[in-house]
């Protein structure tokens, strides 16, 4: 088994993929029309799908969607890099939330939070140093 699809329901797949590329240099990978879109991340895809696509008559599915003006979910995306600060403002430019400026933590790795324009948690983060 592996993990195959981090899929986020959004109330606009194409502007919220369009964030992420040019906050995150994001390419895509695999798109049906507006109702998802599939980004290069690696082995793993992170995607988005329109919320009525999967909640409405189409496949019924119920969930709480993620809003700006809410709590975020007890979850991440998270991404590494290797300029924490520099990843952070571009995001910013393109439209994210500042939550948490990059901070150093005392095992050395450098992380920064914000927030996606759906609301979601976004981590950029250096690698973590080798003990």
């Amino acid at each position: 088994m592996k993990l195959a699809w981090v899929i986020r329901y959004v109330p606009d797949a194409v502007a919220t993929a369009d964030f992420y590329a040019r906050a995150f240099g994001l390419a895509t990978r695999f798109a049906a029309g507006e109702d998802f879109i599939a980004l290069e991340t690696g082995a793993t895809a992170l995607a988005f799908c329109r919320e009525g696509f999967v909640g409405g008559s189409e496949m019924g599915l119920d969930f709480t969607p993620t809003r700006p003006d809410a709590k975020p979910p007890g979850e991440e995306i998270a991404f590494e890099v290797e300029d924490v600060p520099a990843a952070h403002a571009r995001a910013l430019s393109a439209g994210g939330t500042e939550v948490l400026a990059p901070v150093e933590k005392p095992w050395g790795q450098v992380v920064s939070y914000l927030r996606d324009p759906n609301g979601a948690l976004v981590e950029l983060c250096t690698a973590i140093p080798a003990p």
